[in-house]
Formats: C-alpha cells, sequence, structure tokens
C-alpha cells in the first residue's frame, strides 16, 4: 500500500470513529465525547497516621493524570469530577523472620474512598473504595521510605481510579 493510499485509510477510519460520538484516547480510555472538562476535588486525609502531605500528595497525582491521560481541561466543577478522601493508612507486618516471631517485613496499606460523576450520564456515577500496598524492610523506618512508597502506591490507585471511570473496570 503506498504512502498515500495509508493516509487516506487512516483518516477515513479516524473521521467515522469521531462521527460515531466514540471517544478516543491513544491510552486505550473511553472519555465520553460530550465531556468538555474534568475536575478533581481536593481529597481530605480522615486517616489518623497519614502525614499532613498527603491529601495534597493524592489529588496531585490524580489531577496530572487525568489531564495526561485526556484532552479535557481541568477546572473547578468540570462535566466529570472526581472527589473523595483518604479513609486509611496503615502498617502491619507481614513476613516473619525464619523460626522468629520479628516480621521481616512490614506492609503500608492505603485506602480511598471516591465520588465519580458524569454531569452528562448519571448512569456512570460511581461510589467506590480502592486500597494498594507496598512492603518495605522491617529493619527501615517508615519515615525513611515513607515518601517513595506514597509515591508508588499512589500511581496504583490513580490508575485504579482512572480505569474504573474510563476503561470501564
Amino acid at each position: 500500500m503506498t504512502g498515500m493510499k495509508r493516509l487516506l485509510v487512516i483518516a477515513l477510519a479516524s473521521s467515522l470513529l469521531t462521527s460515531c460520538g466514540v471517544g478516543f484516547s491513544f491510552t486505550g480510555a473511553s472519555i465520553p465525547p460530550d465531556a468538555k472538562s474534568i475536575s478533581v476535588q481536593y481529597f481530605q486525609t480522615h486517616a489518623a497516621l497519614a502525614g499532613p502531605t498527603m491529601s495534597q500528595t493524592f489529588t496531585d497525582a490524580l489531577r496530572d493524570y487525568v489531564t495526561s491521560q485526556s484532552h479535557l481541561p481541568l477546572v473547578q466543577n468540570g462535566d466529570l469530577d472526581f472527589s473523595g478522601a483518604i479513609s486509611n493508612f496503615f502498617t502491619q507486618p507481614v513476613a516473619a523472620t525464619g523460626g522468629s516471631a520479628v516480621s521481616s517485613l512490614t506492609r503500608l496499606t492505603i485506602t480511598i474512598d471516591v465520588t465519580f460523576s458524569d454531569k452528562n450520564d448519571p448512569k456512570k456515577n460511581f461510589n467506590a473504595s480502592f486500597s494498594r500496598y507496598a512492603d518495605y524492610s522491617s529493619s527501615q523506618s517508615l519515615v525513611t521510605v515513607q515518601s517513595d512508597l506514597i509515591t508508588q502506591i499512589n500511581k496504583q490507585l490513580v490508575q485504579d481510579v482512572f480505569d474504573k471511570a474510563f476503561n470501564n473496570w
């Protein structure tokens, strides 16, 4: 197939997808075509052990991800809206050292509660909890590894929230 024919086929396929009203992104997400904006409200921390920056860190991670993965501008009150809270933040021992009652690994778990609203299609609205964890050596203090663990867990949580909202997950 020549370059011109290939370009024509791509242009035709693209115009068919657009005219059918299918929202499409290169991430595989199905962004509703009637949505013109998106908003991510500040996620409050309701978890006693979460640090003072946890709310801002998660909120920023979700805002950055939804704007990078969609064509929609971030506004205060969007057609698509995310809100919620960090509801749990805790550590627990997960692996004993051979024959000993002492744990060799500790697990940090973070849970968020999310409300998603689609003003144009309320059938897509949801309330859901998402929980993810990361393990670290019990020989380390949480303070020394917390920043990296939170970044790692936030990436997973943000992906879960995005998938639930836009990938029919």
